[in-house]
């Protein structure tokens, strides 16, 4: 997708403050999606390879492709398997890729290595179905926790190294996720008008957390890294989408592969920590480089909770 440099300024109405776009770094960013082909309520009617279909097209119409999505391959067994297998074919045929992003959705700080190596293998048979020759070799921890202690992490990243695998780092996170059930509950009553104001902090919260990650990879690299954002399949993901494209190539963004992004020198390095909880890469390298916090999106998030109770 080609942009070009546009200045401006996005207002997130009641929830959340008018919010100016800094000086536009700009540069390449890759997007990924997580948790296929399950993630999040439904609303009545509605399937999740429509919701991954809608997804598809979005990113068509703003020329996107070579799209990582990590599947969680027992969410086949959560719902429906047949809707869940048309949502990945569907996400497959539109020539968007898989990856590993483990069975369960298990989380490392509460299991221990070999519980966690079969979990892993067990998401690649599916893999190996629906990629046939091409990699699906990208690894995306869940809940972005890498190892509560350095022998958990270490031992790991050996296992995932012996198989081929590539750590899919993240750079941008502004917890899409959170998004999906007051959405689905305003749907439900029929409040549009919390629907566009959910809409609005959404988008603020994608631009806040741009200025974020743009100003922490100056401080650690003295330039703006190639970034990796997450994003997850929910049902709110879809009305927002096509905005947040929008907004990237606003701020002078080129959206690019994941193996693209994880070209940048910055992704050699690894920052060897244990932490009790998951953080972006970049976070990660400011921890342990002892610089100050990197700002955290989550204030806000809370408020979600009560939004069309």
């Amino acid at each position: 997708m080609i942009v070009r440099r546009v200045a401006g300024a996005l207002c997130a109405g009641v929830l959340a403050a008018c919010i100016a776009t800094p000086a536009l770094a700009g540069g390449q960013v890759a997007l990924t999606f997580d948790d296929l082909p399950v993630h999040g309520p439904l609303p009545e009617g509605l399937t999740r390879t429509t919701v991954l279909q809608q997804i598809v097209d979005a990113l068509r119409r703003a020329g996107v492709s070579s799209v990582y999505g990590f599947i969680n391959a027992n969410g086949l067994n959560v719902e429906d398997p047949q809707d869940g297998e048309r949502a990945l074919r569907a996400w497959r045929a539109a020539g968007l890729l898989l990856a590993n992003h483990t069975y369960t959705h298990i989380d490392l700080h509460e299991t221990d290595v070999e519980k966690y190596r079969e979990n892993v293998l067990a998401n690649e048979p599916l893999l190996k179905s629906l990629m046939g020759q091409e990699d699906w070799h990208w690894f995306r921890y869940p809940f972005l926790r890498e190892g509560d202690t350095l022998e958990k992490r270490r031992a790991v990243r050996r296992l995932l190294a012996e198989r081929g695998y590539r750590i899919a780092q993240v750079t941008v996170d502004f917890h899409d996720y959170a998004y999906n059930a007051p959405y689905v509950r305003c749907l439900e009553k029929g409040d549009l008008k919390a629907i566009e104001r959910l809409k609005a902090k959404y988008l603020a919260s994608v631009s806040e957390a741009l200025g974020y990650s743009e100003t922490t990879s100056e401080r650690i690299f003295g330039r703006n890294i190639k970034h990796v954002v997450l994003l997850h399949v929910g049902v709110f993901q879809p009305l927002v989408l096509p905005q947040t494209l929008e907004l990237l190539a606003q701020r002078g963004y080129e959206v690019v592969s994941l193996p693209e992004a994880q070209s940048d020198p910055a992704y050699a390095i690894d920052p060897d920590l244990a932490m009790p909880y998951g953080m972006t890469f970049l976070h990660q390298i400011s921890v342990h480089r002892q610089l100050p916090p990197m700002p955290s999106v989550y204030a806000g998030i809370a408020e979600l909770e009560t939004v069309c109770q």
